[in-house]
């Protein structure tokens, strides 16, 4: 049976950046409407020690997520040095779609991923181009498919790309609005006889009862805003707890089918969402093996880059495989875990061995 490897990567990191001082001309305002009691200095600075965000990227105007994402499958294909014309499947995760301007309505008619498929010029018909709705996850789950397709004998390669401009949805009165940036990133996923190498397990979970509107979509906490512009809003508190007690058990249950031990995962490739929280995910995860957490497991970009959901995971690989995340890399051999979460709320963790 075909297994499935990862043959190139490629990001879009966008031109922007926005540094937490930028933030302190904004008067943000609880969900009611009332004014926060704290200064801004203050509120940026508890932000900066929660999240460790110092800065993000925001694109430029001219440029949508269909755009971003393009520039990044570019990239990718070249990397992987693939012919476009032989790919069986473009699978392309975002959330809102083409966002042209802040407050605007997104725009996915035709999918993002035949956008992308369109601007690469493919004349393939075989050539299958659909989107992914899944929140953060949405890369990951990406991949999964792919394999999921290539295991079925009906896919040798695929196109899996992580696009979007949340710097477009977010409401200004909202200090969440910090946490979000924009970015795309992707990778080509080709079959291989080689079972020993590639995707070794998953486990992908749905949590909708009680979960499913932690993170929705919302009126700006402006009560004089325009009600029918919508925003991404979260329950932050309930996401974090979340969190940090299902993931790290989504995470064991794919290491738990890969056969590898615990001993063997050389690095953490987490959703840049949160650093307080990935950090304290990845210690539960090795506490659930009775381990302390390897001191660098966890590659981070979140710093710089924010969290720009779809594509956080697929821009931190394509950094750390060309050695830009100082101290960081991956070498033949190394067992690596893929893990996130988002709106759904959805998680999946993926083992690979690079």
């Amino acid at each position: 049976m075909k297994n499935s490897v990862i043959t190139g990567t490629g990001c879009y990191i966008p031109t922007i950046v926005q540094e937490n001082a930028k933030f302190s001309e904004h008067q943000f305002l609880n969900a009611d409407g009332t004014p926060f009691p704290s200064s801004n200095d203050s509120i940026i600075e508890k932000f900066k020690s929660i999240t460790g965000i110092e800065e993000r990227r925001y694109a430029t105007a001219d440029l949508s997520a269909s755009d971003l994402a393009f520039f990044a499958a570019e990239k990718a294909i070249a990397n992987a040095n693939v012919n476009p014309e032989e790919l069986d499947y473009i699978i392309l995760a975002h959330n809102f779609g083409d966002v042209k301007r802040p407050g605007a309505q997104g725009d996915m008619l035709p999918s993002i991923a035949t956008r992308v498929k369109h601007r690469l010029q493919i004349e393939n018909p075989n050539c299958v181009a659909y989107d992914i709705l899944f929140g953060c996850p949405g890369w990951i789950e990406g991949v999964i498919q792919a394999q999921a397709f290539i295991k079925a004998g009906i896919a040798k390669k695929a196109l899996i790309i992580g696009a979007e401009t949340l710097s477009r949805v977010v409401d200004n009165r909202d200090r969440d609005s910090m946490i979000f940036s924009d970015g795309a990133g992707a990778c080509i996923v080709e079959a291989t006889d080689d079972n020993g190498s590639g995707v070794l397990s998953h486990a992908t979970q749905t949590f909708a009862k009680e979960e499913a509107y932690y993170l929705f979509s919302g009126k700006s906490n402006d009560a004089n805003s325009d009600p029918e512009k919508l925003y991404i809003k979260m329950l932050g508190r309930k996401i974090y707890e979340f969190s940090l007690t299902n993931v790290p058990l989504a995470m064991k249950i794919a290491l738990d089918k890969s056969d590898v031990g615990i001993d063997a995962i050389k690095k953490i490739f987490i959703h840049q969402a949160n650093e307080k929280m990935d950090e304290a995910i990845v210690k539960r995860f090795y506490k659930l093996f009775k381990k302390e957490a390897p001191e660098g497991v966890m590659p981070m970009n979140i710093h710089k880059l924010g969290n720009s959901s779809v594509a956080t995971v697929p821009t931190l690989l394509d950094l750390v495989l060309n050695g830009q995340i100082k101290d960081q890399e991956v070498a033949k051999g190394d067992v690596v875990i893929f893990a996130s979460v988002g709106a759904g709320m959805n998680i999946n963790a993926l083992v690979y061995k690079f």
